[in-house]
């Protein structure tokens, strides 16, 4: 046995040979069994391959040796890897339409805002404008008033203006007439009216007097601005008062029954400068443009 191993474990052509076959053998066994999956392996992986058989589309009963098992399994794992691979991209696809969509409602209600705003900037300048018209014509309106008053009241205070002392009478005596109740010729014109009906300053003055003057009764006496004096005879009561100017048309009293009077009138009498009394009736037609 000794001289068996030994002639074995000499070094010829022959045993070399013999030697790298068996190594080869060995190496090639070694490989095969790394390459073979063990039991439990198979089983594990039968497992997974069975779960995937629907998509795979293979029968794993029926392979027949571990080399195919290998190849099934790669296939799977292309196959499974393929499944996730479309579910990643439709996932994906989907994330990229849901921010589609978010975005066009951003736009979309971006839009609707910037239409709102545009419709509510028209409307604002369509009011403001409206506005700004109204308040010119106020304004317009105002200023034409204003206008319209100060006339008005330019023309009231004129002092050339003139207004008939009183209204619904007749005349009842004129001046120089004579008479059984005066002293001499008449110094003055007669308007019979009612008692109460009111007696009016002729143009604008300022009142002299305002009392009980005998034989004229209650009396007002008001100096114009060229210096003429009217008087204002007869009266049953005063309605102004001494230093106060008066207008044309301005109430002075009212027409009454006091001193020497048979009826009541208002007995009107115009003395240029303060002076002598003159006939009323060519005075108010001269200056004043009026004809009793």
């Amino acid at each position: 046995m000794s001289q068996h191993r030994a002639a074995a474990s000499r070094v010829t052509p022959g045993n070399a040979a013999r030697n790298a076959n068996a190594a080869r053998h060995s190496a090639k066994h070694r490989v095969a069994r790394r390459n073979t999956p063990s039991s439990t392996q198979i089983v594990g992986l039968t497992a997974a391959l069975a779960a995937a058989a629907g998509a795979v589309g293979f029968s794993y009963s029926s392979l027949a040796s571990p080399t195919q098992a290998n190849s099934a399994i790669n296939l799977a794992a292309l196959n499974l890897g393929d499944n996730q691979l479309s579910e990643v991209t439709t996932a994906r696809i989907e994330r990229r339409q849901l921010a589609t969509r978010d975005s066009s409602r951003v736009e979309l209600t971006g839009a609707d805002l910037n239409k709102k705003q545009a419709a509510a900037d028209r409307f604002a300048r369509a009011r403001a404008a409206k506005l700004d018209a109204t308040r010119a014509l106020t304004a317009k309106r105002a200023i034409a008033l204003a206008a319209a008053k100060a006339a008005a009241e330019n023309a009231r205070t004129s002092p050339t203006r003139c207004e008939m002392m009183i209204s619904g009478y007749h005349i009842t005596a004129g001046f120089g007439q004579a008479g059984g109740r005066w002293a001499r010729n008449h110094t003055g014109t007669d308007f019979a009216a009612p008692i109460g009906t009111p007696i009016r300053s002729v143009m604008k003055g300022v009142v002299l007097s305002a009392e009980f003057a005998g034989p004229y009764g209650r009396q007002v006496r008001i100096r114009h601005e060229d210096g003429t004096e009217t008087w204002y005879n007869h009266m049953s009561k005063f309605s102004v008062t001494v230093g106060e100017t008066v207008y044309a048309g301005d109430q002075v009293g009212a027409v009454g029954v006091t001193g020497n009077t048979t009826g009541p009138h208002l007995h009107f009498e115009v003395r240029p400068d303060g002076g002598d009394p003159v006939d009323p009736m060519p005075w108010l037609r001269n200056h004043c443009g009026l004809n009793p």
